[in-house]
């Protein structure tokens, strides 16, 4: 099973084809097989999703599982693990100018 994932181009969200458009939920992606290349340039032409590319799944009950480990994770979304996120910036750090 071969999966057309990419990333939306206005939030950066994880998104899979679902044979009608995108959606940010891996269990509604479908196969997109021999076509994935075709579809691939079609929607990276016309601007709907950054970088697709396409990946192996194995299919499930629940749906389509991401064969390999790095992109079950990418399925799964951003961390919402505070010590794994970005740190704000200190705006008493000011700018610094190389």
């Amino acid at each position: 099973m071969k999966l057309l994932t990419g990333n939306d181009l206005a939030s950066g969200a994880v998104t899979w084809w679902t044979g009608n458009g995108w959606s940010i939920h891996v269990e509604d992606a479908v196969d997109v097989g021999e076509s994935g290349d075709a579809i691939l340039h079609a929607e990276e032409g016309a601007r709907r999703v950054n970088a697709p590319y396409i990946i192996e799944a194995i299919p499930t009950p629940e749906g389509p599982r991401p064969a390999h480990i790095k992109d079950r994770v990418r399925a799964l979304g951003p961390t919402v693990r505070p010590d794994l996120t970005l740190k704000p910036a200190d705006p008493a750090a000011g700018d610094w100018v190389i």
